[in-house]
């Protein structure tokens, strides 16, 4: 049975459909990105608060590079499941909170236009980090990028995240459309204010009195977003359709867990998001950092070190004790250690839920999709660690071993020899340092350093970082991983034993 607004009557048993009429709800949301991880964490609490109560919120997806999500949706009218598993079960329910879908190279003026329509109150964000088209360093707009050249000079056909916002918001100031909020959900630090500063300033380059209208007119409030959700395999939607009889083109899977804390600084109107979970705060930084470090600092460093011992899934990593042993030290020495928590948050619990969640067998969440990218993610989640403890002179080591793990990583090729294609708007820079450098393990580590656009100014000035990067790069290059690891943990236990002597 194929899913559509016919068929939901017939459900297969033990499949909800939304518990309200979706057909009869408008659009109050316009979505950049719509990926696996917006419909099953926005668009899921989209869906939560419009069964609650009435509200024109349903969602408007735009896919900004691929045709496959307009493609799987579009057919079904915008509806598809969500699988969510643990290790003993799964629940599926439908979701009805998306319109649809336009596909942005081809619907380039529907997409500006929804963004200007007065009904839309806000345009929601995940692109991922590199989707920002900005230095990851520093937080600014990147002017030399190649999709923002071409948007500067040709706004009429954006093909950036960042170009589709600024036209839209200029369509909507010439069509007197009225304020708009512009809501992140990506992963960056202080993603409000680091999206408010690439907009603005892009609009700066186009019209100052544009700039002026989105200062007055425009919101950016932060949000801080939680959910783990791997890519659906084609065997895991062949699997469900054979157990269910229900044949769904854009299911997906997740873990139980969720969760979303946002600013509560709109400019107009938004969905009661409180009404399914979500928390509504003044502040989102202090959870945004212990999400940061805590979850996606670990998990980046245990997806580089497990990759390279040749694992492929993150359960199978905490698995192996030797590893499951540098992510529980990671997170309590480093990570932990470098958070101003909040007052409602137990760290230590905190700490102990994460790993519960990478236990999570069901899911068989990848090492390598984890690994993507990292040129975008690891300011953020491992190096913020790592500069607040060289100032207050406290532990850097297990940082200090993901980021040489990552450096192995970039080169393409495992501790067993395996080579692999990196995914990473970086990767081709990086292959040529290993190329020009990879006999040198020194060299290697400065040049990486040296790449501001990932580690600023102030690292590779840093003789501390650059000794332990390169003494761990070379333990992990020379004798693999476990062994890195290992003989982190005898000299962590050495240090303890001198000190209590």
């Amino acid at each position: 049975m194929k899913l559509t607004n016919q068929t939901l009557a017939d459900l297969p048993a033990g499949i909800h459909g939304p518990q309200y009429d979706h057909t009869a709800r408008g659009v109050g949301i316009v979505h950049l990105g719509i990926g696996a991880f917006h419909r099953c964490h926005m668009a899921v609490y989209t869906d939560d608060v419009m069964a609650q109560k009435p509200g024109d919120w349903r969602i408007l997806g735009v896919s900004l590079r691929s045709r496959t999500i307009p493609d799987q949706l579009n057919p079904q009218d915008g509806l598809y499941s969500v699988v969510i598993k643990d290790s003993n079960s799964d629940t599926t329910r439908v979701i009805g909170s998306v319109a649809g879908v336009l596909f942005a190279p081809e619907d380039t003026q529907a997409v500006v236009q929804a963004i200007a329509n007065p009904s839309t109150q806000i345009v929601s964000l995940t692109v991922t980090e590199k989707g920002y088209c900005h230095d990851p360093a520093t937080g600014e707009l990147n002017q030399s990028h190649p999709d923002i050249q071409h948007d500067l000079a040709d706004l009429a056909n954006p093909v950036s995240a960042i170009g589709y916002l600024v036209a839209g918001l200029q369509a909507r100031q010439r069509s007197d459309s009225g304020a708009i909020t512009l809501l992140s959900c990506d992963n960056l630090p202080a993603n409000g204010q680091t999206v408010e500063k690439i907009v603005r300033k892009f609009a700066s380059l186009v019209d100052q009195a544009l700039a002026q209208w989105i200062e007055q007119h425009v919101s950016f409030p932060s949000s801080m977003v939680d959910r783990i959700v791997p890519a659906m395999e084609a065997e895991d939607k062949t699997a469900f359709a054979q157990r269910t009889g229900l044949d769904d083109a854009a299911v997906l899977q997740t873990e139980p867990f969720t969760q979303w804390v946002i600013e509560d600084s709109f400019a107009g109107n938004r969905p009661a998001w409180e009404l399914a979970g979500a928390t509504m705060v003044s502040d989102v930084a202090p959870y945004e950092d212990a999400k940061l470090r805590m979850l996606n600092g670990s998990h980046s460093a245990l997806a580089y070190l497990g990759y390279l011992a040749g694992y492929d899934y993150v359960h199978q990593v905490m698995a192996d004790p030797v590893l499951r042993q540098f992510v529980d030290a990671f997170m309590q020495t480093e990570a932990a250690t470098s958070l101003e928590v909040p007052a409602d948050l137990d760290i230590d619990a905190y700490r102990r839920e994460l790993q519960a969640r990478f236990d999570n067998s069901a899911l068989q969440h990848r090492t390598y999709q984890i690994a993507m990218d990292g040129s975008q993610k690891v300011p953020q989640r491992l190096l913020q660690t790592l500069r607040f403890h060289l100032r207050q002179g406290g532990p850097t080591s297990c940082t200090c071993i993901a980021i040489a793990a990552w450096l192995r990583y970039v080169s393409g090729q495992d501790q067993h020899g395996k080579k692999f294609t990196v995914q990473d708007p970086m990767a081709d820079e990086f292959a040529a340092l290993h190329r020009t450098h990879g006999a040198d393990a020194t060299a290697l580590v400065n040049a990486f350093l040296a790449t501001e656009s990932v580690f600023g100014h102030d690292l590779q000035q840093n003789d501390h970082v650059k000794e332990s990067v390169v003494y761990w790069y070379k333990l992990i290059c020379e004798h693999g991983v476990i062994h890195a690891v290992t003989t982190y943990f005898a000299q962590t236990e050495q240090q303890a034993t001198s000190r209590c002597l």
